[in-house]
């Protein structure tokens, strides 16, 4: 019986992670980046981009394995995204904001106090490739 309860408590848990809402007013904000820091559970930065930066990375983004947009386009000036962890599906936000020249982007995990610095590198590597 305990047994029972407690794979009943684990699978609702993992059902939380998958199914909870995301809703884009709490996550679709100014990621006010003023300088680039790294987070426990994420990163902001700030880069240069000129005048087609921001469409060049948001294809890049949208080319990562289980990354959608949650709210916002390019033309708006500001997107916000999900990207989901392959086995259990854990949601980060990534919002890019433009600034003028300037691209501002805040990446943060939903759940836990740490990312163990999956933000980080896959920011680093978007920008990188960009």
């Amino acid at each position: 019986m305990v047994f029972l309860v407690l794979l009943l408590v684990i699978l609702g848990g993992l059902a939380w992670i998958r199914l909870a809402p995301s809703d884009p007013a709490v996550w679709h904000v100014d990621p006010k980046v003023t300088a680039d820091q790294d987070l426990a559970a994420g990163v902001r930065r700030r880069i240069a981009a000129g005048d087609d930066g921001f469409a060049r990375l948001h294809a890049i983004i949208l080319e990562t394995p289980r990354t959608e947009v949650l709210a916002g386009s390019v033309a708006e000036g500001q997107v916000t995204y999900i990207t989901r962890s392959l086995w259990m599906g854990f949601p980060d936000y990534t919002t890019v904001r433009q600034n003028g020249d300037v691209l501002e982007l805040w990446a943060r995990a939903r759940f836990g106090q740490s990312d163990l610095g999956v933000n980080r590198a896959r920011v680093d590597d978007w920008l990188g490739r960009l």
